[in-house]
């Protein structure tokens, strides 16, 4: 009987068993109390993106669980530029219909954050807003920069793959899932400058599929655009209102300023664009500028070359050439090379041809790769120098077919021999960057505080790579000095209080840091200050200052150079008091009270303002003032420096005491 007896274990199984096969039958019961679903219905859309629907019916008397209806995305190509938006289209149907006794031209109120699905309207030329209807058509989108999609009045999220719930985005290069490696990040940073002789200017050319473009001017002159197709049909806009545009079907977005313009162009470009700076003012203007531009010239692996015999056993490899994405045609080798992206794939080998040669009873045998007869191959002689150093020239070489013999000697042959493989260009493009200039940073503050005083600036020799270099013209130069006036009058008002000055630490106790928010204007972010080196006394902090600007489509931020944000940098150190040591005075010693005022400045510069003593009383009784002197010192040899050479350091606060109290004898 020892087979019928159940252990514990056998027991717990069989419970097991049981209990899951009542679990698969109850959902086999759940499920087959529905219909089978029902057909697809017709899509909402017929482009640009729409939902369709399909049905089931409950067979059961009781409630059935689950969803009797399902969605799914539909009509997923492009519309036509002229097709319009659909939710535009949604509220001009409502132009024939009167809203309290008055007809009015609906325009659409996009991006609602309460409610995005409902169909809201603006009349033109008024500031009413008005919901013309709970639920627009299934379809539209929720958000203008978003696939996400409206359907039965709720916000359904919609990847990049057109399907409904899924997370699935475009990268930077507008590739759904990519990794972000067909596309390069481009800035940049243009200064105008004024010359008698020209009327605009160049400030950056952008290729076609480039995506992302924002540009930001800032001064008196004015952006337009020039723009090329790829079948060389050329156009230009002037940019002179705010407003959306359709140029070379490219959708831009164009804001006008008193003080500054801002154009933004979601991409891909469909033309070649050039953006161009009119001047139109004496002062200068700056244009920083981001996009992503596409690598158009990549590596394209080609068929295998023939066999390198007839019969009898060969080999064949393949190799790589550069092939341009937009003419669809193979170019030089160093377009291809001009992306570090871009790997050279490495040749394969296969053999070949194996039958055995009509004269021979066996098979060759095959040798190893390295004593294979090679192939004729090109050869060519190295270029010569580029004819010149930038902007363009050109550099030559000879090619000719040659044949390598067993033993290694090379020796010229015809050129039908090399004819396998396209022939080496004997001319090439050379030096194509542009020539170094001359770029002016800001002015300095006038070097007075009252009256008339001189202004300095930065005038660097940059190449084409942003780099400080030397080529630039000396007649060309920008002045890097000039005369300033400002006009506070130079004197001071004797019936003036005497300013008490306090510790910067004092000041630091009562202020509170607001942190900065990233914005799609380049902007310094400043990261929390580091503890106080010391635990009693005066130390320092330390923090991380970084150049950094949103990217609005992607909702990520780019690090840029320190140089692209604009406005003093905050500081990256300053002092800090941690209060007394212990059994140590609370007053502090000159040299102390110099580390705590030094804190307003940054630490890393070589040149610093500071204060040497006061001035003689200004009244011999009576009461007058005394004022503190601030010298520019160099802050390792503590001699005085040119004042200049403090400008970007920012001036202590005056500071000013009473002095020559006792009254003044009767007269």
């Amino acid at each position: 009987m020892e087979c019928c007896r159940w252990t514990t274990a056998g027991t717990l199984l069989l419970a097991s068993l049981i209990l899951s096969s009542r679990t698969a039958r109850s959902e086999e019961d759940r499920d087959s109390l529905w219909d089978a679903w029902g057909p697809w219905s017709e899509c909402s859309r017929t482009c640009g993106g729409g939902a369709s629907y399909s049905l089931r019916r409950c067979l059961s008397s009781k409630t059935c669980e689950g969803r009797n209806i399902r969605y799914r995305t539909c009509s997923n190509v492009d519309c036509p530029p002229e097709a319009g938006d659909f939710r535009a289209q949604q509220c001009s149907a409502h132009n024939d219909v009167k809203y309290q006794g008055q007809l009015y031209e609906w325009l659409p109120v996009s991006n609602d954050p309460d409610n995005p699905c409902s169909l809201k309207c603006q009349a033109r030329g008024t500031a009413l807003v008005v919901e013309l209807a709970p639920k627009v058509l299934d379809g539209t989108r929720c958000y203008t920069e978003s696939l996400d999609m409206c359907i039965s009045g709720l916000c359904q999220i919609v990847g990049c793959d057109h399907q409904l719930g899924s997370a699935v985005k475009e990268d930077n290069c507008g590739v759904c899932n990519g990794d972000g490696s067909t596309c390069r990040l481009v800035r940049g940073h243009y200064k105008s400058q004024l010359s008698a002789s020209k009327l605009d200017d160049t400030v950056v050319a952008i290729p076609y599929g480039s995506r992302q473009v924002r540009l930001v001017l800032k001064g008196p002159d004015h952006l337009y655009l020039e723009t090329k197709t790829l079948q060389g049909v050329k156009s230009e806009n002037s940019l002179s209102t705010t407003g959306f545009f359709l140029v070379e079907n490219s959708s831009i977005d164009f804001q006008k300023f008193p003080d500054k313009e801002i154009l933004r162009i979601s991409g891909p470009l469909t033309a070649d664009f050039t953006i161009k700076i009119h001047y139109a003012g004496a002062a200068d203007s700056s244009v920083q500028f981001i996009f992503y531009q596409p690598i158009i010239h990549r590596w394209r692996e080609t068929d295998f070359f023939p066999c390198s015999a007839s019969c009898g056993g060969g080999y064949q490899l393949t190799s790589a050439e550069c092939f341009d994405l937009r003419s669809n045609r193979v170019v030089a080798d160093q377009y291809c090379h001009y992306y570090p992206e871009n790997i050279k794939p490495k040749p394969k080998l296969q053999e070949c041809n194996l039958d055995p040669c009509p004269a021979s009873d066996g098979y060759k045998q095959i040798m190893p790769y390295d004593l294979y007869h090679p192939l004729p191959r090109w050869e060519s002689t190295p270029w010569t120098a580029c004819s010149s150093s930038c902007g363009g020239g050109i550099q030559s070489r000879s090619v000719s077919c040659v044949e390598e013999d067993i033993q290694g000697h090379i020796s010229p042959v015809e050129e039908w021999k090399c004819m396998y493989t396209p022939k080496m260009p004997l001319v090439q493009p050379c030096n194509i960057f542009d020539c170094p200039k001359w770029l002016a940073q800001e002015w300095s503050p006038c070097t007075v505080t009252c009256g008339q005083g001189l202004r300095y600036r930065v005038v660097l020799c940059i190449d084409h790579r942003g780099m400080h270099t030397g080529g630039c013209s000396t007649k060309t130069k920008p002045h890097i000095k000039e005369e300033c006036v400002v006009p506070t009058p130079c004197y001071k008002p004797k019936e003036k209080l005497p300013v008490e000055a306090k510790l910067p630490w004092y000041k630091q106790a009562q202020e509170l840091e607001e942190g900065t928010a990233v914005s799609e204007e380049p902007s310094f972010i400043p990261e929390a200050w580091s503890a106080c080196s010391v635990t009693c006394g005066v130390g320092s902090q330390m923090r991380l200052v970084k150049c950094q600007v949103l990217l609005s489509f992607s909702q990520s931020v780019a690090d840029l150079p320190i140089d692209e944000c604009e406005g003093p940098k905050p500081v990256s150190q300053r002092a800090c008091y941690s209060g007394p040591c212990s059994g140590e005075a609370t007053e502090y010693t000159p040299e102390e009270t110099q580390l705590l005022y030094g804190s307003l400045q940054e630490f890393d510069e070589l040149y610093d303002w500071e204060y040497e003593g006061f001035t003689g009383c200004s009244e011999s009784c009576g009461g007058g003032v005394q004022e503190a002197v601030v010298t520019c010192l160099n802050k390792q040899t503590r001699e005085i420096a040119d004042e200049t050479l403090c400008v970007s350091s920012r001036r202590p606060p005056q500071l000013l005491k009473a002095c020559s109290l006792d009254p003044c004898p009767p007269r």
